[in-house]
């Protein structure tokens, strides 16, 4: 999509960098010529995910919910800088609403609110402020309107929205950029894991009629981190192949005849 070398100079911190999407970006980050440190818990996964990447991709070692200025000094420490900070890192489980324990309603926003918002303000105090620039994207999930046995999640990724905002009005005379992602049904290796018929339904479930490709995540974020992403600041990007706008298959079957979705019959122009 984009051409060699189009972010080279640029130094990108990726956390849940070793598996999945945020493996998919670094890589694409990566091949268009950043510096890029993955970050995760597990570090044989993120030494074998670097390797792969290749020789502009390493990798630090961290919890985002405790360790979130250890991950950013360590990319700054070895990069001298850091551009761009991709909050990709997060979790949930499958639970009906009204069996979320206070135990796990925790947990989820534990990870993926306060997470990310830790990580959000280390990018912004040891690198992007002090350097006068900088673009932060945190990813939520789509669609909006609802998030059928993951409430927890869906309130979490929410409050990551909200505070997106906010942010990117509080850190712009900084020169700071905040921006959110919020992705929808993905190809990606855990949702294969699952039986066919689960995933073959998500697929049909979206308007588009297909999951989305993980390389397109990689795309969009590389675009983000490109000199065009600052204008961005403040905005939720919909990634989800207009699963946010529509609920069932596309066309609805109980309107289609003879494969068609039937259209309102015109008067032929005069």
């Amino acid at each position: 999509m984009f051409a060699d070398g189009a972010l080279a100079g640029r130094v990108a911190l990726v956390t849940g960098g070793g598996t999945n999407l945020g493996k998919a970006a670094a890589t694409e980050l990566a091949r268009c010529g950043a510096s890029v440190m993955i970050a995760g818990r597990r570090e044989e996964v993120l030494e074998e995910a670097a390797a792969e990447i290749g020789e502009g991709c390493s990798w630090v070692a961290g919890d985002i919910r405790k360790g979130a200025e250890r991950l950013v000094a360590a990319a700054v420490e070895q990069h001298g800088r850091l551009d761009f900070l991709l909050n990709n890192a997060g979790g949930q489980y499958f639970v009906p609403a009204e069996s979320i324990t206070t135990k796990g309603w925790r947990a989820v926003h534990r990870l993926n609110v306060e997470g990310t918002l830790a990580m959000c303000e280390a990018a912004y105090t040891l690198a992007m402020q002090p350097a006068g620039a900088g673009t932060i994207v945190n990813v939520t999930v789509s669609p909006h309107q609802g998030f059928p046995a993951m409430a927890h999640t869906g309130a979490a990724r929410a409050a990551v929205e909200a505070f997106t905002r906010e942010l990117a009005g509080k850190w712009a005379p900084d020169g700071v950029s905040v921006t959110a992602i919020a992705l929808g049904r993905l190809a990606t290796e855990s949702l294969r894991k699952y039986p066919a018929e689960l995933w073959r339904q998500a697929a049909a479930s979206v308007p588009l009629q297909r999951l989305g490709e993980v390389e397109e995540y990689g795309w969009l974020v590389a675009l983000l981190a490109s000199p065009l992403g600052t204008a961005f600041s403040g905005s939720v990007l919909t990634l989800d192949g207009a699963l946010d706008n529509w609920s069932g298959p596309w066309p609805p079957p109980d309107l289609v005849r003879e494969g068609q979705v039937p259209t309102e019959e015109r008067r032929p122009a005069a």
